[in-house]
C-alpha cells in the first residue's frame, strides 16, 4: 500500500501537495490555526494594515448601446410639393442651420404667390377707392352709407391678403422673402428645403427629379456632439436606478474610453415584451469618436453604509473559501478563514472572520502564501 502511494505521488505532484495539505491542515477555518513565520527577507515583500472601516458602494453592470440624442435629431421636408430641381448636401456632410440642402420647382408655390400679388393689388385698389369715397364724403357728394360700403370692400380684401401670406408662410417663405416679393412684384417657384439644426446629414432620401410631398422625409440632421447611451434594467432590479445616479461607461471598441457621467432619464414603466426598464445617459462626445449603434457596458453605482473592508489584494482564495494572513506577532502570522461580501473598486465588505484593529497581509500575500505551501511539502 505504502509503494503504490508513493507511485501515485511520483507520477501526479499536484495531487500529492493537495493529500499533504489536507492531512496539514485538516479544519483549516475551524479551531485549528495554522501559523507561519515569515524570515527577514520575506518580511519585506510585505505590507501590513489595520482592519478599517470604510465605504464600499454597490454597482450595477448593464449591456448598453449608444444612440443618437433624440432631442438633437431633425427629420427635414419640403414646405411645398414640387420637384426637385438640385442636390446640396450629401451623406455624412456637416450642414449649418438655415443652409440649403436642396431645391424644388414648385407650380403650387408659383399659384399661391400669383394669388398674394392679386390680393396685394386688390387693397392697394381699394385703399385708393377708400381715400377718394373720403374725400367725396366731405364735399357732400357721397352718403355715409357709400363711404362705410367701400370702407367693407377693404377690409375683405386686407383679410384675403393676409390670408395668401399666411399661405406662403406656410410653404417656407419669410418675411424677407414676402417683402421680395413685394417689391419685385415677380413669382419665383423655386422653394429651398433647408437645416433646421446645426449637425451632420445621416440619411438622404431624395434625388433630381423626385417628385414629393410637404410630408416626405428627404433629410436626417443629427447633432453628434450629445448622444445617449441606453440600457435594460431587468423589472426585479428596476428599484436599482434612480434619475440623477452616477453612472459609468465603457466601450469595447474604444479601449481606455471610460466615461463617466449621471442618469438622465429612468421609464416610469416596464415594457411588457422584454420586461425591463429604459435608463439613459448623456455622453458627450465633442471628437465624435462615439457612433451611434456602438455596444458598451453601463455601471450604475450607489453610496454603500460604512463597514469593515479589506483589500482585495489581501486575500488568499483556497478550496473556494477567502482567508487572510493576520500579524498575531512581530513576523508571525496566522492563515485565518473570512467571510466576505461582492468586491467593489479594489474592496471588499467584511461579513466575518476579523475585528476591527486587527493587523493583515495587505500587500505580498501571495509571497507569504507561496513560503506556506514550500513549508508544507518540505
Amino acid at each position: 500500500m505504502k509503494l503504490k502511494l508513493q507511485t501515485t505521488f511520483r507520477s501526479t505532484p499536484l495531487m500529492a501537495a493537495l493529500f499533504l495539505l489536507s492531512f496539514a491542515f485538516p479544519s483549516i477555518g475551524a479551531d485549528h490555526k495554522p501559523l507561519l513565520e515569515a524570515s527577514p527577507a520575506l518580511l519585506k515583500l510585505l505590507s501590513i494594515a489595520e482592519v478599517k472601516p470604510g465605504e464600499v458602494g454597490e454597482s450595477l453592470n448593464l449591456s448598453a448601446r449608444v444612440e443618437l440624442d433624440q432631442a438633437r435629431v431633425a427629420r427635414i421636408g419640403a414646405s411645398v410639393t414640387g420637384r426637385i430641381t438640385e442636390i446640396n448636401a450629401m451623406l455624412g456632410q456637416a450642414v449649418k442651420k438655415g443652409e440649403r440642402l436642396a431645391l424644388l420647382n414648385s407650380t403650387e408655390l408659383g399659384k399661391a404667390q400669383s394669388d398674394y400679388l392679386k390680393a396685394a393689388s386688390q387693397v392697394n385698389l381699394r385703399r385708393i377707392t377708400v381715400k377718394r369715397a373720403e374725400r367725396l364724403l366731405e364735399s357732400g357728394v357721397i352718403a355715409e352709407a357709400e363711404f362705410q360700403e367701400r370702407q367693407s370692400v377693404l377690409t375683405e380684401a386686407d383679410v384675403d391678403l393676409r390670408a395668401a401670406s399666411d399661405q406662403l408662410r406656410v410653404m417656407g417663405m419669410s418675411e424677407g422673402d414676402l417683402k421680395r416679393l413685394d417689391k419685385q412684384r415677380s413669382i419665383h417657384s423655386f422653394s429651398p428645403v433647408t437645416a433646421s439644426i446645426d449637425g451632420v446629414v445621416i440619411e438622404r432620401n431624395v434625388a433630381i427629379g423626385q417628385v414629393v410631398q410637404p410630408a416626405d422625409s428627404l433629410y436626417t440632421v443629427a447633432d453628434l456632439s450629445q448622444l445617449w447611451l441606453v440600457a435594460e434594467i431587468p423589472e426585479q432590479q428596476a428599484h436599482w436606478a434612480r434619475q440623477g445616479d452616477k453612472a459609468l461607461a465603457e466601450v469595447p471598441a474604444l479601449p481606455g474610453q471610460e466615461v463617466s457621467g449621471k442618469l438622465i432619464y429612468v421609464a416610469d414603466m416596464v415594457d411588457a415584451d422584454t420586461r425591463t426598464v429604459t435608463v439613459r445617459m448623456a455622453l458627450a462626445n465633442p471628437q465624435r469618436l462615439f457612433k451611434p449603434q456602438m455596444l458598451a457596458t453601463l455601471k450604475i453605482s450607489k453610496p454603500g453604509s460604512q463597514t469593515l473592508i479589506v483589500p482585495s489584494q489581501a486575500v488568499v482564495r483556497e478550496n473556494d473559501r477567502d482567508f487572510v494572513f493576520v500579524e498575531t506577532a512581530s513576523a508571525r502570522f496566522e492563515l485565518r478563514p473570512v467571510r466576505l461580501g461582492r468586491e467593489e473598486a479594489q474592496k471588499r465588505p467584511l461579513l466575518e472572520g476579523l475585528k476591527a484593529g486587527e493587523k493583515i497581509v495587505v500587500g505580498g500575500a501571495f509571497h507569504l502564501n507561496n513560503e506556506r505551501l514550500r513549508s508544507i511539502l518540505e
